[in-house]
């Protein structure tokens, strides 16, 4: 192989070997498609585990107060409301409390990518 010389940071008449690429390779390497390791996304499922304890403790007294268990008489009308506030809390804390477990228990289609992250 003839040998070149290179003009680069400073140096000069560095001589380089350079050698043809096989006519069968096309430029790319096995690495560059390996699929990294998934980084785990602590801060949202920890938000999720507080939305599902939240709501569930909400859903909880809200059916012990629909059920008339607790003696309200004159706040009948707050029971539902609760109700409705635990399980708008509850929802989005078991849906992703669940993909991260089955993220976690490797079942296909689910993915640490799929939970949304909080990158500060």
């Amino acid at each position: 192989m003839p040998a070149r010389n290179v003009v680069s940071s400073g140096l000069s008449n560095v001589n380089v070997r350079y050698s043809r690429l096989a006519s069968d390779d096309d430029g790319y390497i096995d690495l560059q498609f390996k699929k990294s390791p998934p980084k785990v996304p602590y801060k949202a499922i920890a938000l999720a585990t507080v939305l599902f304890l939240i709501g569930s403790v909400l859903i909880t007294i809200g059916s012990l107060l629909l059920a008339g268990y607790f003696g309200v008489t004159e706040h009948s009308d707050r029971t539902v409301p609760v109700l409705i506030i635990g399980i708008l809390v509850f929802l989005p804390g078991f849906y992703h409390l669940r993909i991260a477990y089955y993220a976690s228990k490797g079942y296909p289609g689910y993915s640490y990518d799929d939970i949304p992250d909080f990158d500060d």
